[in-house]
């Protein structure tokens, strides 16, 4: 268990300050995505907005775990929080008269605004589990567990809150709430986390940012692919696929597809967050330890090749027939839970194989590589669908896990 009374009341403030950057990411991402669409933006051109979210990722990601190691993690908590509501601020003043090209170029500003923002909220909040919980397996996998499964959880719930807000309030009032509420709970954490366990610094050289060893290497290799596979068809393609189903282009059937689409997207994102949190309970049952995870890792790998394939050979075949939708729902679900476990065994095991020393410079090389995942598949999924429809994006992910496999059968039984 977390270690203290105040440790843990610091940890329950990092984590409800955690849930609602998340809450306001995934609602922030429907609302792009969906508002811009109705603008007339083509795939690639909604797929370009996410594009500095993702690379403002990687670039902080590689900058984040050695300021936090330098200045502390609530010092990258702060940032994180704060700059988030200078993001929402400033896309709430985005004007409608503006052309589209400069439209374009101002999202993609404040979209790598909010990218920097996610990922030094992100990296405070999962060092945080490293540094509380003792060297036992079971112990820190279920805290990981708990904290990435009720982060998908809630930001699957923001995807829901992002369509509903923009079918009754409007794209420019909802940013406007959001950073309210994101201000609120910056001020809450300046008031309780005074005196905490986060304001720990290391002297750290910037050489340390670039992890040596070979299990974290090839694990975020592996990370870069795994992601690259889900947002290659998650990110635009889907969302832009099921509104060509759902919507005749009317008022009304706008507001029926955004409904669809934010109930599919929240429930696919909540289902991989439950998934994550329950995990512990599949993999420890028998209070086995991490020397057996590898070997569980390589396997739901191969179970997600074998989704993808099924799912696209389908698509190949009855694209065309109406029923089939049901199948995709129900295809995309399954994918979901097998995806939900491979990404939960990856994030048990950058924290097994971090040292405590240098957890949060492992943790922040690590989630680099989850953001150029993201950033490869946010590219990939408007060429793709904009070139092969839903079909060519499935199979672009088919064939990224592949790589991913490859990566993910150099990991050996050694920690470090």
């Amino acid at each position: 268990m977390i270690t203290s009374t105040r440790n843990q009341f610091s940890y329950l403030i990092v984590t409800l300050a955690y849930w609602v950057f998340m809450l306001s990411d995934g609602a922030l991402r429907m609302l792009v995505l969906l508002h811009f669409h109705l603008n007339g933006f083509s795939p690639l051109q909604l797929a370009s907005l996410f594009l500095f979210y993702e690379l403002a990722g990687i670039a902080t990601n590689v900058s984040a775990g050695w300021l936090a190691a330098k200045y502390g993690l609530k010092f990258t908590l702060y940032s994180g929080l704060s700059i988030q509501i200078i993001a929402l601020y400033l896309l709430s003043q985005l004007d409608e008269n503006f052309s589209t090209s400069f439209s374009i170029f101002y999202v993609l500003i404040v979209q790598g605004l909010s990218g920097v923002a996610k990922d030094l909220t992100k990296m405070s909040s999962k060092s945080a589990v490293k540094l509380l919980t003792p060297d036992n397996d079971i112990t820190l996998f279920r805290w990981v567990a708990i904290l990435t499964g009720s982060k998908n959880t809630i930001k699957g719930f923001g995807f829901f809150v992002g369509c509903i807000l923009l079918s009754t309030i409007g794209f420019y009032e909802s940013l406007i709430i959001m950073a309210l509420i994101v201000s609120l709970v910056l001020v809450l954490c300046l008031i309780l986390l005074k005196n905490s366990f986060l304001s720990l610094k290391q002297k750290v050289g910037v050489s340390e940012v670039f992890s040596r060893s070979k299990n974290i290497n090839f694990l975020s290799a592996a990370r870069v692919f795994l992601f690259s596979a889900r947002d290659v068809w998650f990110v635009v393609a889907l969302p832009i696929f099921f509104y060509g189903i759902f919507s005749d282009g009317s008022v009304d059937g706008n507001k029926k597809a955004f409904f669809i689409i934010g109930i599919f997207m929240a429930s696919w994102v909540i289902l991989y967050g439950l998934i994550q949190a329950n995990s512990p309970k599949l993999f420890f049952k028998n209070s086995e330890g991490s020397s057996n995870l590898i070997k569980e890792l390589k396997k739901w790998g191969f179970y997600l090749f074998l989704n993808l394939l099924v799912l696209t050979i389908l698509l190949i075949i009855f694209e065309k027939i109406i029923v089939f939708n049901i199948t995709l729902f129900i295809g995309l679900l399954i994918f979901c839970g097998i995806f939900a476990i491979n990404s939960s065994l990856h994030s048990y095991l950058i924290l097994n194989f971090s040292k405590k020393k240098t957890v949060t410079l492992d943790v922040g090389y690590y989630y680099m590589a989850n953001a150029a995942g993201r950033f490869i598949g946010t590219f990939l999924s408007g060429i793709s669908y904009q070139l092969g429809g839903l079909t060519l994006s499935l199979t672009t992910a088919c064939l990224l896990v592949v790589v991913c496999l490859f990566f993910t059968h150099h990991l050996s039984d050694m920690k470090y």
